[in-house]
């Protein structure tokens, strides 16, 4: 799992690229970003012919100065496998049990 993050000049927003390795997906035919910016609603992954999973998000930089976030796997049978990223910046107790992922979106 990785991020890239791209601080945009033109206004207060970090252009936030998630992507999950083939290796990470762990087979899944489907992956979310469950992340606190969108009040925890799922967004997709665009699936990928090499097996990997990508989505690219706007965090505001001048809200706060990181955000909490998680995946969500779908296997094939509709069972469900909430996961973190590998290479997080940090991690935070999420208040549901475990932890959540943090990526900072301070300069």
């Amino acid at each position: 799992m990785s991020v890239k993050k791209q601080f945009l000049k033109s206004k207060p927003v970090c252009k936030v690229t998630f992507e999950v390795s083939k290796e990470a997906a762990q087979g899944a035919k489907e992956v979310y970003l469950l992340c606190e910016h969108n009040g925890w609603q799922r967004e997709p992954l665009k699936a990928l012919k090499a097996g990997h999973f990508k989505a690219t998000v706007n965090l505001p930089t001048d809200d706060k100065a990181d955000f909490e976030y998680r995946f969500c796997l779908v296997k094939e049978d509709g069972s469900e496998v909430y996961d973190n990223d590998w290479e997080a910046e940090s991690y935070r107790p999420s208040p549901m049990g475990g932890d959540n992922s943090v990526v900072s979106v301070a300069e």
